[in-house]
């Protein structure tokens, strides 16, 4: 038996202005935006090179805007993925390395969308 995560909610206040946040700043592909009633709206977004989307919207549930903390986007260039949010207009925090001593560490960056919810970039490098 197969179980995927999907789609993961991600609670926000006002839809169109954290649409434009999530594509236009960090680069998330808008999927689909469907208004179902005048209370509900689905709106469904993938990071690229993602399997899994978030969504975002109104009426989905009783989730406080920016109570999300822990979303994780890895990436293979820590350098390069940060400075395009930077180029951007995203605030990201400057790299930590998180390890134990003797042991490689792992590169991680956190930024928050304009509700609070957080999230972390971590590199996972390539293998070459």
């Amino acid at each position: 038996m197969d179980l995927r995560l999907e789609v993961v909610h991600v609670p926000v206040a006002d839809v169109d202005r954290a649409k434009a946040f999530y594509t236009e700043m960090v680069g998330f592909d808008a999927d689909r935006d469907n208004r179902l009633s005048d209370e509900v709206r689905v709106v469904q977004l993938t990071p690229p090179g993602s399997a899994c989307s978030i969504v975002i919207g109104s009426g989905l549930s009783d989730m406080t805007p920016g109570s999300v903390d822990g979303l994780q986007l890895t990436v293979a260039d820590m350098d390069a993925a940060r400075g395009a949010l930077v180029d951007r207009g995203v605030e990201v925090s400057d790299v930590e390395v998180l390890g134990r001593p003797g042991r490689p560490g792992f590169k991680h960056a956190y930024f928050r969308d304009p509700d609070g919810n957080r999230w972390t970039l971590q590199e996972i490098p390539a293998h070459t």
